[in-house]
């Protein structure tokens, strides 16, 4: 270790050069890395969902639920599978084991239940494959309401749908609440008997005119041609042309049998706001994108629309995740900068304003080199990280604090500033290095942490590995080279002499003061070793029984205020939707 010091030493533009660049970079990192409130875990859980329409939850096991288990039941990983059944629908739920490849068991569900597919009933409707994602949680949640017409409203949101998906960091934009458009058709049974037209005719009719027909392919000199029967119906004026029975000579087309609407599905809920029709736009994040920026992107996105939008038509967000990364962003600058204060202050009582300020400048020079580092690893900034950083600020002093009061107690004795602090540096470093040492021992294992939990508290070890290994850095290199360019011997008072004399080669305990009445109580101490270790030991076991006696349990997360609360209320009858 003294060579590394040494060489430092003997290159202070290029270690202060070094210590800039770091301070520079950390700072671009802490700016430009992606914010988000939780860290994107992978949840070993996929469900696959069926609908029947009118089955029994007795039926829905016993059709859909029993084919699915059989072919789900031969995909390796899974650690449990559950199943329910209900009016109209069936689940099943496959629990992997933490640390899957998600991927992987995608792809072996959807092969399961394409297999499982023959056996189900042909009513069925496509079983659909989902997996439970964090990183699919909306970041923000947009509410369009007004007294406006259904179909305009649900304009106004798919065109907002597709300018909000065209920005970078937004994944997607589900639209809830909003009905889809079909077409009505009103039949006339006179018309159907002087045509001699019976439904069946009329239903097949239109399903033999919308569909897509492949027609092969010409291979010429000059390349491959496909061909195509366009067939499909993509309009009203589609449908009205269509013909629907050819007699003697005379075309009898779907507009002389029926008249066609445009209209929307029977609606299966409502949403309001004061009263007021509404639909939501839930805006989701792509992964590893900043949730701040994303967010702010998107609420601009939404002013500018908005400003062609009509008068009545207003926009509520609700559920807005920057907020909350913000908030804590603030309490961390707020924490950071107040031990940086606080530490400078005591330091400067203590030593003066020169070692004051190289002890404060370890504390943004660990964090903005550890933030520096995951920005670098394609980590995130979330509530873990923000945690952790704000766990160790107290940690990231030690080294420094005495690396400097050892430099200048050596400035004192008459030694130049880069010898002291050199010196300093040397005497100090294997101490330093084996406390530091001692606290990473304590979070490398929590690295291998198995299961979800351990994927979601992964970046506490690794945030709190990273800023105390700079903070070494910090205490053995930058701040001791810096210390020798900007250090000097500060005036000491005869009281301050004496007490540095009676500390270093006299007895502490004619030091006087707080450090006099400290040593009194070590050498008390030091003489009566079997009474120590019975109060250490007392006091160990009195904490463990107090716990039992008066602990409240283990909780993962504390309880804290709810945001916004739901109110459910069921009735005991069956009301149609518009009654409820």
């Amino acid at each position: 270790m003294s060579a590394i010091i040494d060489a430092a030493f003997a290159r202070t533009r290029v270690v202060v050069m070094v210590l800039a660049f770091l301070l520079s970079f950390g700072t671009v990192a802490y700016v430009q890395i992606p914010k988000e409130a939780a860290p994107e875990v992978p949840i070993p859980v996929i469900y696959v969902i069926t609908t029947l329409e009118g089955i029994s939850p007795e039926d829905a096991e016993r059709l859909l639920i029993e084919p699915l288990e059989t072919e789900l039941a031969s995909i390796t990983g899974v650690e449990e599978m559950s199943a329910t059944a209900r009016q109209g629908s069936a689940s099943v739920t496959l629990e992997f084991d933490a640390g899957f490849d998600s991927d992987e068991a995608l792809d072996s569900v959807r092969e399961a239940v394409d297999r499982a597919r023959e056996d189900l009933p042909e009513d069925a409707t496509e079983p659909s494959v989902n997996e439970v994602n964090t990183a699919l949680f909306p970041i923000l949640t947009a509410i369009l309401s007004g007294p406006v017409p259904e179909r305009t409203l649900n304009q106004l949101a798919t065109e907002l749908q597709d300018r909000l998906e065209a920005l970078p960091g937004v994944l997607e934009v589900d639209i809830g609440g909003a009905r889809d458009e079909l077409l009505e058709v009103l039949i006339d049974p006179t018309v159907f008997e002087t045509y001699n037209i019976s439904f069946e005719e009329l239903i097949g009719q239109i399903q033999r005119n919308n569909r897509l027909i492949a027609a092969g392919a010409i291979e010429t000199g000059a390349g491959r041609i496909v061909l195509k029967v366009p067939g499909l119906i993509e309009d009203i004026d589609d449908v009205m042309e269509l013909p629907v029975k050819v007699r003697d000579g005379t075309v009898v087309s779907f507009s002389e049998v029926a008249t066609i609407r445009r209209t929307f599905e029977d609606p299966s809920g409502f949403a309001r706001i004061d009263g007021q029709p509404a639909l939501a736009l839930e805006i989701k994040k792509r992964v590893g994108a900043n949730i701040i920026a994303t967010v702010e992107n998107a609420k601009r996105v939404i002013d500018e629309s908005t400003r062609d939008w009509p008068e009545s038509v207003r926009v509520d967000y609700m559920q807005d995740q920057s907020e909350y990364v913000r908030d804590i962003l603030s309490d961390l600058e707020a924490n950071v900068i107040a031990a940086v204060l606080l530490v400078m202050i005591v330091v400067i009582w203590a030593l003066g304003w020169r070692p004051g300020l190289l002890v404060g400048l370890a504390i943004p020079g660990a964090f903005l080199t550890g933030v520096g580092a995951l920005w670098a690893m394609g980590e995130t900034m979330n509530i873990v990280v923000l945690f952790s950083l704000i766990m160790v600020v107290g940690m990231l002093v030690d080294g420094a604090i005495v690396t400097v009061e050892l430099a200048d107690r050596k400035l004192q004795e008459g030694l130049a500033p880069p010898a002291a602090y050199a010196a300093a540096a040397k005497r100090m470093a294997w101490p330093i290095i084996a406390s530091t040492v001692t606290t990473l021992s304590v979070f490398f294992p929590l690295l291998f942490w198995t299961g979800t939990v351990g994927e979601f508290m992964r970046f506490l070890p690794i945030t709190v590995i990273l800023t105390l290994s700079a903070s070494l850095a910090m205490a053995l290199v930058f701040i001791p080279v810096l210390g020798g360019v900007i250090g000097r011997a500060q005036p000491q008072s005869a009281a301050a002499k004496r007490l540095l004399h009676e500390s270093e080669a006299g007895d502490p305990r004619r030091a006087g003061g707080w450090t006099g009445r400290y040593a009194q109580v070590v050498q008390w101490a030091v003489v009566r070793p079997w009474a120590v270790l019975g109060f250490a030991l007392a006091l160990l076991i009195g904490s463990f029984a107090s716990y039992a006696e008066y602990g409240r349990g283990v909780i993962f997360f504390p309880e804290v205020e709810p945001d916004f609360m739901q109110v459910t209320v069921r009735a005991r009858d069956n009301f149609s939707i518009h009654e409820q």
